[in-house]
């Protein structure tokens, strides 16, 4: 049996990070390794009574690069998984690289030109990466679904609706739904009048594809997205809703294990199903 891939989790004691903690300590083929929270109450403490799975002798680290250097000395592959916060991630991944680690990323919020250095710098060390908007496969079904819709509907708008607690907006899983469907090449929402707004935003933000996005802020939502199409007669809507955090772990798990195989820095779950 091989041994076990070593996994440092970043935002360790965070939602997500819980989560992740639980479902690598859950996996024969990986081992949690570290885990890294800066959250001053959560120092020292084991991550798996944080977690809720019992102690598992892993205790939380307010920084990365300790753990980092610890794992290059042992000369291991291993993978970061970060769920933290879009002011820290790029740092985190930089680093990562920078010690051969290879970074699996669900934190969104990134800009552009950021995503585009940690491609050039992932390149540059023939180093692999993944880096999601979203790890749950129903997602990936529901954009697959929105791309063929595309082809017949020439009139779009997307609603995505998070918790009050994220910080970006609109989200980056919508961003990349819009993304995905301007691939096609068409110009969608073709003038009917000539809109004004009383309220500014009222009509929502206003992508590069001319498609609005609509991002709603609540207590009591985790993570919801309808794509709506409107044609003469009809709507078409298509819509996914997460009700636990932990439909995200099949495919963090899918890009823990497949992320040392690849030589490149990738963007979106689709890329490596």
């Amino acid at each position: 049996m091989s041994e076990a891939t070593p996994v440092i989790v970043v935002g360790a004691a965070g939602k997500m990070g819980r989560e992740v903690v639980k479902a690598v300590h859950g996996a024969a083929d990986l081992t949690l390794y570290g885990a890294v929270d800066r959250h001053p109450a959560v120092q020292g403490l084991d991550i798996g009574d944080v977690a809720g799975i019992g102690s598992i002798e892993v205790g939380i680290h307010p920084q990365l690069q300790d753990i980092c250097v610890a794992i290059a000395q042992e000369k291991k592959t291993a993978v970061m998984v970060d769920f933290t916060h879009p002011e820290s991630v790029y740092e985190n991944v930089r680093m990562a690289i920078a010690y051969g680690i290879y970074p699996v990323v669900g934190t969104t919020g990134l800009s552009p030109s950021q995503l585009n250095d940690l491609t050039e710098f992932a390149d540059k060390a023939t180093m692999g990466g993944v880096i999601a908007p979203n790890f749950s496969i129903g997602m990936i079904l529901l954009q697959q679904a929105a791309i063929r819709a595309s082809q017949y509907f020439d009139h779009v708008e997307i609603i995505e609706l998070h918790h009050n607690q994220k910080a970006d907006a609109p989200s980056g899983t919508a961003i990349q739904t819009a993304q995905l469907l301007a691939e096609l090449g068409k110009t969608y929402n073709p003038a009917q009048v000539k809109e004004s707004e009383h309220l500014a935003g009222a009509r929502g933000a206003l992508t590069d594809e001319n498609i609005r996005i609509h991002s709603v802020r609540l207590p009591g939502l985790i993570a919801h997205q309808e794509v709506i199409f409107g044609a003469p007669g009809q709507i078409y809507t298509l819509r996914h809703d997460t009700s636990d955090r932990s439909c995200y772990m099949p495919g963090v798990l899918l890009a823990i294990r497949k992320v040392t195989q690849l030589q490149r820095l990738v963007y979106g779950l689709e890329k490596i199903l």
